[in-house]
């Protein structure tokens, strides 16, 4: 996992999210893991979140400007 959030596209910043979630669905893992990773997930749920209100104000800059 890459700690560095800031060279992640919002297709991988999802991708890896899912796996985190597949991860901890599956349990097998110690506490510290799954803490490691529920920690993980929540950053990448906020990039994907700062993702996808960029796109909404630039599209609503768009549709502001027609």
């Amino acid at each position: 996992m890459t700690d560095d959030n800031s060279d992640l596209s919002y297709e991988q910043a999802r991708e890896e999210l899912v796996e985190v979630v597949r991860k901890l669905e599956a349990g097998g893992i110690t506490l510290e893991e799954s803490l490691a990773l529920w920690e993980r997930g929540e950053k990448l749920a906020t990039l994907c979140q700062e993702w996808l209100d960029g796109a909404r104000k630039k599209i609503d800059a768009a549709i502001a400007d027609d």
